[in-house]
Formats: C-alpha cells, sequence, structure tokens
C-alpha cells in the first residue's frame, strides 16, 4: 500500500474506568488547575468550579486532557477530541464490562490487538 493510499486521520477510541480513591484529592487538584487558567474568563472560572466542587466525575473530566495523552507521541496532531465522564457501577465480571466484546471483530481488520 502507498503512502498515498494510506489514511492520515485516525480515530483512536478509549474508554477508561477508574477508581477515585481520594475524592477530595481530585476535587482539589481540579480547582488548582482552574485557579492556575489565565485564559478561563471569570464567568466560565465560577460555573466551572462549581461543577468540580460538586461532581468528582466533572473534576476527572477536567483533569485529564486527551491532548496530554498524544502530546509526547511523535509525528501526531490532535485534530479533534471530545471527552465525557459520568459516575458508574463497575463489576470487572460482569459481561457488560467485556471491552473486547463491542468492537473484537473489528480489531483484526483494522490492525488492532484483540
Amino acid at each position: 500500500m502507498s503512502t498515498e493510499e494510506t489514511s492520515r486521520f485516525v480515530r483512536l477510541r478509549v474508554e477508561l474506568v477508574l477508581e477515585v480513591q481520594d475524592e477530595d484529592a481530585v476535587t482539589k487538584a481540579a480547582l488548582r488547575r482552574l485557579t492556575a487558567d489565565p485564559d478561563l474568563p471569570a464567568e466560565e472560572r465560577s460555573q466551572a468550579e462549581a461543577a468540580v466542587t460538586e461532581d468528582t466525575a466533572e473534576a476527572l473530566a477536567y483533569l485529564v486532557d486527551p491532548f496530554d495523552l498524544v502530546s509526547e507521541v511523535p509525528g501526531v496532531e490532535l485534530q479533534q477530541a471530545s471527552w465525557s465522564s459520568e459516575r458508574t457501577d463497575y463489576d470487572p465480571d460482569s459481561p457488560d464490562w467485556d471491552l473486547d466484546e463491542e468492537d473484537g471483530a473489528d480489531d483484526e481488520e483494522e490492525g488492532g490487538i484483540g
């Protein structure tokens, strides 16, 4: 396959399940990041502070930045990202949490790890 036939864009899907062991530490880290952001207008800052204080999932969404995940990868530039967070019940033994089941068939076709 020549370089001209290869797509220059790749969609990378990542799903993380995190166990929050110290909600207060997560909230404080998000508030510190908000305070350190000089480009954030005062009205947005106050809304963001309220959101991260009320919901640890919001605090995590503010702390986890897709750009940070790929900024050190050579030869790539993040074009677009969206992400969200939500509280969830997690049971690693439940078939609902078998991440390979959802996209396992596509992994081989796309050259992924199955």
